[in-house]
């Protein structure tokens, strides 16, 4: 590579381009280990991905793909190239004009990752934070910024004007929001060397600006929906209206992922369930069946993965899951012994729960319920579990912890929620309310780990035995939880976050309920029964009963 280097360099770090065992979870534990003990959890795999024969990643985050897309309507194609870190200083030189990094959390702040780092310290970074400092304070970066401008943009770029971050790593423009009605007036105007403003606060674009990609993301991403339009207020994607990519869009970017060696493509949207939805949130069936076939049939798709679903459509429309389950399941990475599917594989997606309390439902989140009533939530979760399990739909469930105005009662109510999906199959990710820039909440404290009560403390590591004990239920694992759990509580654990932790934590560690049952709220000894149970049927609302959509032809 020439000294010169490239006109413009756009650069992720390899945390967030990872596709190690093509796991979304496993890449998401990149945002929440903490970076100095990553090689005790096995992570040390965060800095490997593959480079193409001219130096360019082979794969990145698909946000970088549709900015390296819309560059090349005006550029060259050799004028821009996407590159790892370990690259940039092949890329950069006396001829690059500027550089766009991608941040998707680069300083770990949102609602998991604030967490699980701080278990081992207020001084632990996750790892996400260490890659992305990679990133943004490489050698390259730093020896030529007299020449260059530098544009942060991603999902997270918030996070380094929340933190004041800005001047110190010299970033000219952070990109807020979906940039692609800014992209081309912000590169063409940095490569002519003027001044770029700050912070550029971007909205929702018309799909038709939404260009296809040229070149693969990790992955094999593939938008089908932005937006979701329910309101929940701690989220900003749920503020804007949901709306579907078209169908051939969808399928030309599956046939460049596959084109580049891509055997899986991962369905990204907001809610599964909304893809060309009809009025009032309705599920257009005939349309989603449509999708997975038409994905499925490109030649080159091995597999199909999905992100996030609504808990409320499967259980308004359950034959929606049993119609698009022999592709959904039977094209699945996952495989666990408790399917019932022949190759015993499951379909997993990522479905926010958040609270049993229906209080703090009806405050905070309430169009996640629609067509059903706040006070029929409990319901709507266990009849929606019971029939995602029922056809082998292990789903991966977020609660939050300490929504403003929690009361203990709120969080007993998560508690017998929580009880009584204790034989469900899935995983279940306690987080902390974090508020986040452009929701309703964004002016809210946030909850703080070291503030937990005894009641929090106990939903949040009955969770994670949950998981222990479906996912990781083997005598090797479970015997080093129970050694380990006391070892950590007495050398770090109520050092950092005091003594109400103790005993939740050793439900963690499997310690004999009849001896945790005097000390914490659920009793999980024989014969306790739940306060809530799955019902035949959930009945919707007379008055929220959905209007038919029209036959497609």
């Amino acid at each position: 590579m020439s000294a010169q280097g490239k006109r413009i360099v756009l650069a992720a770090s390899n945390s967030e381009s990872n596709e190690y065992l093509q796991s979304q979870w496993r890449q998401m534990l990149l945002a929440t280990l903490p970076n100095k003990y990553s090689g005790m959890f096995g992570a040390k795999w965060s800095t490997t991905n593959d480079v193409a024969t001219d130096g360019q990643a082979k794969y990145v985050p698909n946000g970088l793909r549709v900015v390296e897309a819309i560059l090349l309507e005006r550029f060259a194609k050799d004028e821009v190239v996407v590159c790892y870190p370990e690259q940039m200083g092949e890329f950069i030189g006396e001829a690059t004009r500027v550089v766009g990094i991608h941040a998707h959390n680069p300083l770990g702040i949102t609602f998991a990752t604030d967490v699980y780092s701080g278990f081992y310290g207020h001084d632990c970074e996750p790892i996400n934070a260490a890659e992305f400092r990679k990133v943004i304070l490489h050698p390259a970066l730093l020896k030529h910024k007299h020449h260059l401008k530098t544009i942060v943009g991603g999902p997270g770029s918030w996070q380094i004007d929340h933190k004041g971050l800005q001047d110190e790593w010299k970033i000219d423009c952070i990109v807020d929001g979906e940039a692609e009605d800014v992209i081309l007036d912000l590169f063409t105007t940095a490569d002519k060397g003027e001044a770029l403003p700050r912070k550029v606060e971007c909205h929702s674009p018309k799909l038709e600006k939404i260009p296809t990609i040229h070149h693969r993301s990790t992955f094999g991403v593939v938008e089908i929906t932005r937006g979701c339009g329910r309101g929940c207020q701690f989220c900003s994607v749920a503020l804007r209206s949901g709306k579907s990519f078209p169908l051939e869009h969808i399928l030309q970017n599956v046939r460049t992922q596959v084109g580049e060696g891509a055997d899986t493509i991962l369905l990204t949207t907001e809610d599964l369930f909304l893809y060309e939805q009809g009025p009032k949130f309705k599920t257009n069936k005939v349309a989603l069946k449509r999708l997975f076939e038409s994905v499925a049939a490109v030649q080159g798709v091995k597999h199909i993965m999905l992100t996030h679903g609504t808990m409320s459509p499967v259980v308004a429309e359950p034959e929606v899951i049993e119609e698009i389950s022999e592709i959904a399941v039977g094209m699945s990475h996952n495989v666990h012994p408790a399917s019932t599917h022949p190759d015993k594989r499951y379909a997993m997606m990522f479905i926010g729960l958040e609270t049993g309390s229906t209080r703090l439902f009806n405050q905070f989140m309430k169009g996640k319920c629609y067509p059903y009533r706040v006070e029929q939530w409990p319901e709507v979760v266990l009849k929606g579990m019971q029939t995602l399990n029922k056809h082998n739909w292990f789903p991966m469930c977020t609660f939050i912890v300490g929504l403003p105005g929690e009361t203990p009662d709120d969080t007993k109510q998560s508690l017998d929620l929580l009880y009584a999906l204790k034989d469900a199959k899935w995983c279940v990710i306690p987080t902390l309310f974090t508020p986040l820039d452009d929701t309703r909440m964004e002016k809210k404290s946030s909850a703080k780990v070291a503030e937990l009560t005894e009641l929090q403390w106990e939903f949040f590591f009955t969770c994670w035995r949950y998981n222990i004990d479906f996912f990781r239920n083997t005598p090797q694992v479970q015997w080093k939880f129970n050694l380990g759990i006391p070892l950590y509580y007495y050398m770090m654990g109520r050092k950092l976050f005091g003594e109400s932790m103790k005993y939740p934590l050793y439900r963690l560690g499997h310690f004999p309920e009849w001896y945790l049952r005097k000390h914490l709220y659920l009793d999980y000894s024989n014969g306790h029964q739940p306060k809530f149970t799955a019902p035949d049927i959930v009945p919707i609302p007379e008055e929220r009963r959905r209007v038919e959509l029209p036959v497609l032809g």
